[in-house]
């Protein structure tokens, strides 16, 4: 299993992530009811972290600066899925995709296992694939649809090459606390996709 890390800190269990999709509902004069999406996601992540005094300071720094910058950080998958994943990390588009695509033609050397969290390599959106594929030239089905056109020159990338770029959220804690004088706690650390 993969240990993840967020500013030099061990990233534990539990560990949240949530699909942040705004949904339109509506009950109608008959109680029918009416969904609509706005077409628009962002994945956002919840967690503690393990921290020792030898990355305290790493931790600190990381959480009071730059809180206006987009960072980036290894996207963490699901156990499962991570122990399941034979395929590359670094896969060809095999045909174009236009942007609104819930699917993208890939060659893979692999299983790429359904829950596997992807990028692609020109631009920063994380997708997450939504059914099992094996080796081959294979049609990969994500959710939320492709953000940006795809060209058979732009590569898929899976496991710990899946960057996701983020922002720290604001109402997130913005110092550590000390515990028994020793050890240091950041508290719960959010952290809201970077939707560029």
């Amino acid at each position: 299993m993969s240990v993840y890390y967020f500013n030099g800190a061990k990233i534990l269990a539990p560990f949240t992530i949530t699909s942040n999709e705004p949904i339109y509902d509506v009950d109608t004069v008959s109680l029918s009811k009416q969904r609509a999406s706005q077409g628009v996601q962002r994945w956002e992540l919840s967690f503690n972290t393990l921290t020792q005094p030898d990355n305290e300071a790493d931790m600190l720094v990381g959480i009071v600066s730059n809180i206006a910058t987009a960072t980036t950080m290894t996207m963490p998958q699901l156990p499962s899925v991570s122990a399941n994943n034979t395929a590359g990390v670094n896969l060809g588009v095999l045909a174009n995709a236009t942007a609104g695509a819930s699917s993208v033609d890939v060659t893979s050397n692999g299983d790429i296992v359904k829950g596997s969290f992807i990028k692609f390599s020109n631009h920063s959106k994380v997708y997450m694939v939504t059914e099992t594929v094996g080796a081959g030239p294979v049609t990969i089905n994500i959710f939320p649809k492709l953000r940006e056109s795809l060209t058979t020159a732009h590569s898929m990338y899976t496991g710990d090459s899946v960057s996701f770029t983020y922002y720290r959220d604001i109402r997130s804690v913005r110092g550590i606390t000390f515990i028994d004088g020793v050890l240091s706690n950041a508290g719960t650390i959010e952290l809201v996709e970077a939707v560029i």
